[in-house]
C-alpha cells in the first residue's frame, strides 16, 4: 500500500483498500455466524435441560397428587369410623388416623431455570410455551403451600400430641412412608 501511495497508483490503492475492507467484513461476518452458532448450541442444551427438569417436576407433582389422595382416603376412613359409618379394627383405625397425618414435600428440579434466570439467558428458550410454562411452574408456590399445609395441619398437631411417641415410632416403622 505504501509503495502504491509513493507511486500514486490510485487504482492499486483502491484495490488494496477494497481487499482490506472485504477482509474485515468477512472476518466480522464469520465471527457473527460463529457467535450465532454458539448461542444456538447453548439454547438447545438449555432447552433440553429445562425439558428434563420439567418432566421431573411433573412426575413429582403426579406423585404428590397420588400421595395426598391416599392421605385424604385415610382421613375419610378415620372420620367414617368415628361417625359409625365404617367398621375398622382398632389397629386399622390407628393406622388410618396416623396415615391421615402424613405429608410429603416435593423435591424441586429447578436448577436449569434458576441458572437461566440468574444469568439472564431465559430468553434463549425459543419455545415460548416451554418458557412460559417453566416460569409458571417454578414461580408458583402452590405445591410448597400444600406440603406446608399438611405439615402444619391442626389434625396432625392434635393427633401427634394425643398419641404417645412410642406408638408413633412403631406406626412410622410399620405404616409410615418408606424411602
Amino acid at each position: 500500500v505504501i509503495e502504491h501511495v509513493k507511486n500514486q497508483q490510485w487504482t492499486a490503492i483502491c484495490i488494496d483498500l477494497f481487499i482490506v475492507i472485504l477482509g474485515v467484513f468477512i472476518g466480522t461476518q464469520v465471527s457473527n455466524w460463529n457467535a450465532e452458532w454458539e448461542t444456538g448450541k447453548k439454547a438447545a442444551v438449555f432447552s433440553e435441560r429445562l425439558k428434563t427438569d420439567m418432566r421431573l417436576e411433573a412426575w413429582g407433582y403426579e406423585s404428590l397428587i397420588e400421595y395426598y389422595k391416599d392421605v385424604a382416603l385415610n382421613a375419610d376412613r378415620t372420620l367414617a369410623t368415628m361417625e359409625g359409618e365404617l367398621q375398622l379394627s382398632d389397629e386399622q383405625f390407628v393406622i388410618s388416623a396416623y396415615r391421615a397425618t402424613q405429608y410429603k414435600y416435593n423435591d424441586r428440579y429447578r436448577a436449569t431455570y434458576d441458572e437461566m434466570v440468574s444469568t439472564g439467558t431465559i430468553g434463549l428458550i425459543a419455545d415460548q410455551k416451554l418458557r412460559e410454562t417453566a416460569i409458571i411452574v417454578f414461580t408458583s408456590p402452590l405445591f410448597d403451600e400444600i406440603s406446608a399445609d399438611g405439615q402444619k395441619s391442626q389434625y396432625r398437631e392434635i393427633f401427634r400430641r394425643a398419641v404417645s411417641k412410642d406408638v408413633q415410632r412403631e406406626l412410622q416403622k410399620k405404616c409410615g412412608d418408606l424411602y
